[in-house]
């Protein structure tokens, strides 16, 4: 029966994470306006179903990572009762997040979960000296990379196409404004079926002309690069560094969720990435719209290129960190490569990465208390 419990905890833990974080790598075409809500998910659906598939393959380290070997003795990792406590506080830290439209990290609250159910579980015995180096360091560097690469990257990028003269157009945005006017007069005048003769305030309309930005219209590349549209070229390559990004979080986080269900020996280890990937998709299909528009719209503002340069860098990021087995967060590098663009162009919106950067601290110790309270409740039953 545990083990019923603890494959049906982790295909929990797979629902949240996707409904969370499927939609972080296709966030910048929904937010620069190159793809509708619906067929950025599709594509983030498709590209993280073929990451997951992946990582059965090149991500075998962040396997035994998860899975808790040592951060506590062998004896409590293969605990049932451990990696299902693990998969409670973890799932419900996530999950709760979701539903708050706080973008936070999956690998933070596994981090959080292992760190209160070891407590727990192996008291004295639990080996801190891990999560320094293994477990915290790529959390807290990570998203400082992203910013600082992203920002050298899209400088490079940008000074390139001043020397292609492929920049973007200025644009004029057309609108309406309603304008409330003050009509002096001393007849009357009928409004809302009173007789007034004083001065009345009415709301008309006016049509507006203003020099668009990046948070006004999107911009259009102009002109031709090997013989191809540079407008078209930049979509084209835009769509597939999110497919990138999707695929890069797919290969990330579906190891990192497996591990708890390694205990489940009956189960191979295939099945169980298939499930986990089937449970991620569902739960990004179902709940992703409102994580996604703190990630698309809230952060910053971007133009076709800004957006194309936070994805490759976050990509490639996240994709050597898990060949070299470092649990760093898509959420983070994600988060980090979005706000280095605001940095330069200004956007950036400081109250809702002040409100991102805090929900990202409370994710261990919610994380752990969960998982700590989920431990003492299934080892007293």
């Amino acid at each position: 029966m545990t083990l019923v419990l603890i494959f049906l905890a982790t295909l929990f833990v797979a629902y949240a994470n996707g409904a969370n974080d499927n939609f972080k790598g296709v966030a910048t075409l929904f937010g620069s306006g190159i793809a509708s809500y619906r067929q950025a998910l599709a594509l983030a659906t498709a590209s993280t179903l073929a990451g997951s598939v992946t990582s059965v393959f090149l991500a075998a380290e962040l396997v035994r990572m998860f899975s808790g070997k040592g951060l506590v003795p062998a004896a409590v990792a293969a605990s049932p009762h451990f990696l299902l406590a693990v998969a409670i506080g973890a799932g419900c830290t996530v999950l709760l997040a979701t539903l708050l439209a706080f973008p936070i990290s999956t690998t933070h609250g596994l981090t959080g979960a292992l760190v209160g159910a070891g407590a727990m579980a192996a008291g004295s015995e639990m080996n801190l000296g891990v999560l320094g180096g293994a477990f915290f360091l790529p959390l807290l560097l990570s998203p400082l990379m992203a910013v600082v690469l992203t920002m050298a990257a899209y400088l490079v990028l940008r000074r390139l196409s001043v020397v292609r003269r492929a920049r973007a157009d200025a644009c004029v945005c057309i609108g309406q404004e309603s304008v409330a006017v003050l009509l002096p007069t001393s007849r009357p005048v009928f409004a809302a079926g009173l007789a007034d003769a004083s001065p009345v305030v009415v709301a008309v309309m006016r049509l507006t002309a203003a020099v668009g930005s990046a948070a006004d219209c999107a911009h259009r590349y102009p002109g031709q690069m090997w013989g191809v549209s540079v407008q078209r070229l930049l979509t084209s390559v835009h769509l597939v560094s999110a497919a990138v990004l999707s695929f890069a979080r797919g290969l990330n986080d579906t190891p990192k969720i497996v591990a708890l269900m390694l205990v489940v020996q009956a189960l191979d280890i295939r099945l169980g990435m298939l499930a986990v990937a089937i449970s991620m998709a569902v739960g990004g299909l179902l709940n992703a719209r409102k994580v996604a528009r703190t990630v698309s719209l809230k952060i910053a503002s971007m133009s076709d290129g800004q957006a194309f340069t936070a994805n490759i860098v976050t990509g490639l990021l996240v994709i050597a960190a898990s060949g070299f087995g470092m649990p760093v967060s898509t959420t983070h590098v994600s988060v980090g490569a979005i706000s280095g663009l605001g940095f330069i162009n200004g956007s950036v919106n400081r109250g809702v990465l002040r409100n991102i950067v805090l929900s990202w601290v409370l994710t261990l110790p919610i994380a752990a208390g969960l998982a700590a309270l989920a431990w003492f409740i299934t080892e007293s039953l």
